[in-house]
């Protein structure tokens, strides 16, 4: 009898288990549906992570990010010396402020301006860093470099419009002309492909093969939070890690746009960096497709309602503004300085804030530069 009683008694017992369970995950699934946050596999958070940021592809935003989560973790980053690491060389490891003096330091984070070299950049961050970049539509990078860098590169300096430019091409480019690598397929340049080999024949296979081998993820500046999402489940992060404020966008004013006969012929120009796009636009939609486009849909929801949170927490207007310096006395409106052509938009913070509250809402606005400088005085 006791037998007996012991058996039911067992049963009875792996019944309340089971129970206990089906009722955790019920409570798991509806809390995950009520915040539109997907539950995950447990796993642990990436320290050591290399981001090759690209020109004028939303990379600065996303370098705030790694700044801040860094900052607060106390991660090291690999810095340069001034405000980038060598370029327009391609990347060596000794182009890391002290690196040379101690080649067996630990560095978790690499992320600032640099033309991409794979074998040098594992010896700053490891074998088992996470490698990942941004890229966007070819078109808009070239109109966006024409506007920022056009006192810095000779083939925008000798003419006064993007569309004189495209209408000159062959006459205003000339290879050897100091920074003039940024008028020409400027993404695959910046990933440390040769942007003069030419749009067809086998080597563009195989360099795009090469980047598939390298890249862990590459992100799409026109697609930004679901780029957000994904980062957040490779790395292993808090959706509120992810949050962040458009940073160096320039004021509406200053753009400009092509009539569709010399969008074509700038297209042809930049066929490399098209070629670039497409490939990783495809890849990034089957990412997508894996993640589950349900989940992507809910997770985007939820990252965009901690952006808000934060937004009424900190900011007077959720979008960037232009203010001229002379008509903006407030030392509550920060920006970064307008550059070549552009007119740079910043945000202004509201009066009200205090302490860390304040501190949190200067480091999601902070300047590039300035972000720098202070982590460059932090680790000495």
């Amino acid at each position: 009898m006791f037998k007996r009683w012991k058996g039911r008694t067992g049963k009875i017992f792996l019944m309340l288990v089971v129970a206990s369970c089906l009722t955790f995950i019920a409570r798991l699934v509806h809390r995950s549906t009520v915040n539109g946050f997907s539950p995950e596999v447990p796993c642990t958070p990436r320290k050591h992570v290399a981001f090759m940021k690209t020109h004028k592809s939303a990379s600065s935003t996303v370098l705030n990010l790694l700044y801040r989560y860094g900052d607060a973790k106390n991660l090291t980053f690999a810095l340069p010396p001034a405000n980038h690491l060598g370029y327009p060389n391609l990347f060596r490891a000794t182009f890391v402020k002290d690196f040379a003096k101690n080649p067996d330091k630990e560095y978790n984070i690499i992320c600032n301006h640099m033309r991409f070299n794979l074998p040098e950049v594992k010896k700053v961050t490891g074998n088992g860093s996470f490698i990942f970049t941004i890229l966007r539509n070819p078109d808009s990078v070239a109109e966006s470099a024409f506007i920022y860098c056009h006192n810095d590169v000779p083939a925008f300096r000798a003419v006064k419009t993007l569309t004189e430019f495209v209408r000159n091409l062959e006459k205003e480019f000339k290879l050897e002309g100091s920074n003039n690598h940024l008028a020409h397929n400027v993404l695959w340049f910046d990933l440390g492909g040769d942007a003069e080999a030419g749009a067809e024949g086998p080597h563009v296979d195989q360099t795009l093969k090469e980047f598939d081998s390298t890249f862990h993820l590459v992100l799409l500046a026109e697609y930004f939070d679901q780029s957000l999402v994904l980062l957040r489940e490779a790395l292993c992060w808090d959706m509120e890690d992810m949050v962040s404020f458009q940073l160096n966008a320039r004021d509406p004013s200053t753009r400009t746009s092509l009539p569709p006969d010399l969008l074509s012929t700038l297209q042809r120009w930049n066929a490399l960096d098209w070629h670039l796009y497409r490939h990783f636009n495809m890849s990034f939609w089957q990412r997508v497709e894996r993640y589950g486009v349900d989940r992507m849909e809910r997770d985007v929801k939820h990252l965009r309602h901690l952006r808000q949170k934060i937004q009424d927490i900190c900011l007077q207007s959720s979008t960037p503004v232009f203010k001229e310096k002379r008509k903006i006395p407030n030392p509550s409106y920060i920006k970064s300085a307008d550059y070549g052509w552009a007119k740079i938009t910043g945000y202004l913070l509201k009066g009200n804030l205090t302490g860390q509250t304040k501190e949190m809402c200067i480091r999601m606005i902070l300047p590039e530069g300035t972000y720098l400088n202070r982590l460059q005085r932090k680790q000495g």
